[in-house]
């Protein structure tokens, strides 16, 4: 059998694929053989002729970790720039977080613009970042520099920490479930400060004047153990409370102002509120028991409104309660007690209370939010224990 030539199609190809294999082989073989050499590797693509002056950035620091600042509270940090090369760095300030600004380059020789400075070899700038501690919580604040550094044509500085209050009062508001007309109860709330220094306290006061004689402020400070156990605290104080007998029966809500030095001043505020019971209660068509309010509602000053509640006394000086009525709001409410009578075996004592807004009564708006307080009828009870009665009224009067 005769072997058959190879065809001339069938040699070209043959010889391209052992040509290709020599000519990728051949270099790779060579690299792989051959060991690299400094300098001959240019990480940011650019090939840097040996003789020619280039600027070269040095920043030492670009994060910094700031630990804990005041809410609302300015901080600053401050930032190097270094001129590391043997040609002028140019550097331009960039954009920044919200809420940090960065002042001009430092004030020195060669400053051109407030946005933009020339450093000579060696030279040097300073970056100033400014912000403001916002909502409480951890922060990041950052300002961008752009420079002629071709190896380094961006810097991003970070500053990072967290904001905590100025102030911080655990708890904020004291809930006393049940006082007793003759008082004895006490609470306390530990108000925590972040200031530079240690909390001192100038002054404890209450806005409200009525039933002030009977709730009672005391300030001391915290100990360094409590102070530590609270991440970012300075300084502490233990604010006491002290319901004194005689407190009015009804609702009670009394708000502590503590003026504070921290070194600046800055006031603290506390709510203590509960309910006052007593030998003296309220019961009726109206009475919100769970509140603690006499529920009138939206009146027409067409119509006007009557409506009657009971005054309940009980107890060994029921005998002594003579309700009389001191004072009234809104002015247009009529209040009339009638004559207490036994109920029962004789135990407790029931006075009935009329109350009347009269048609033609004059708008107003008593229904008990922050821009419209409550009404309120104020009783002298006779009662040794619960002399003053509170009730307040929900109330408004309309077209």
């Amino acid at each position: 059998m005769g072997v058959r030539a190879p065809g001339s199609w069938s040699v070209v190809a043959v010889a391209l694929a052992v040509g290709g294999l020599f000519g990728v082989g051949t270099p790779l073989l060579r690299a792989s053989m051959r060991p690299w050499r400094l300098g001959e590797f240019d990480p940011a693509g650019l090939h840097m002729e040996e003789g020619i002056a280039v600027p070269k950035v040095d920043a030492p620091s670009t994060q910094y970790a700031f630990g804990t600042m005041a809410e609302g509270g300015n901080e600053t940090h401050e930032f190097v720039i270094r001129n590391a090369g043997d040609a002028p760095l140019k550097i331009t300030r960039g954009a920044t977080s919200c809420s940090c600004t960065v002042s001009d380059f430092e004030a020195t020789e060669g400053g051109e613009t407030n946005a933009e400075k020339m450093l000579p070899p060696g030279g040097a700038a300073k970056l100033l970042l400014k912000w403001r501690g916002k909502n409480g919580g951890p922060f990041r604040q950052q300002a961008t520099v752009f420079t002629n550094d071709p190896r380094r044509p961006e810097i991003v500085f970070v500053v990072e920490g967290f904001v905590v209050p100025v102030w911080k009062a655990e708890p904020k508001s004291i809930v006393l479930t049940s006082i007793p007309s003759q008082g004895g109860v006490t609470a306390s709330s530990k108000i925590f400060t972040y200031g530079k220094e240690p909390a001192q306290v100038a002054a404890v006061s209450t806005p409200d004047s009525e039933t002030t004689q009977f709730v009672s402020f005391t300030t001391a400070p915290l100990s360094a153990e409590e102070i530590a156990a609270e991440r970012g605290a300075t300084g502490g104080i233990l604010l006491e409370v002290e319901i004194l007998a005689g407190v009015p029966i009804g609702p009670l809500r009394k708000t502590a102002q503590i003026d504070l030095l921290v070194p600046e001043a800055v006031r603290a505020e506390v709510t203590v509120e509960g309910t006052v019971s007593g030998d003296l209660a309220l019961a009726g068509q109206g009475w919100d028991s769970s509140r603690q309010v006499l529920q009138l509602g939206t009146i027409s000053e067409r119509t006007g409104v009557n409506t009657q509640v009971f005054l309940t006394a009980k107890g060994p000086h029921r005998d002594a309660v003579h309700p009389v009525v001191r004072d009234v709001v809104p002015a247009s409410m009529q209040v009339v007690v009638g004559e207490g009578k036994p109920v029962g075996s004789g135990a407790v004592l029931r006075f009935p209370l009329m109350i009347t807004i009269p048609a033609g009564s004059a708008p107003c708006n008593h229904l008990g939010s922050s821009q419209a307080p409550a009404g309120r009828i104020v009783l002298d009870t006779g009662h040794p224990d619960s002399p003053t009665m509170t009730i307040p009224v929900s109330v408004a009067v309309g077209p």
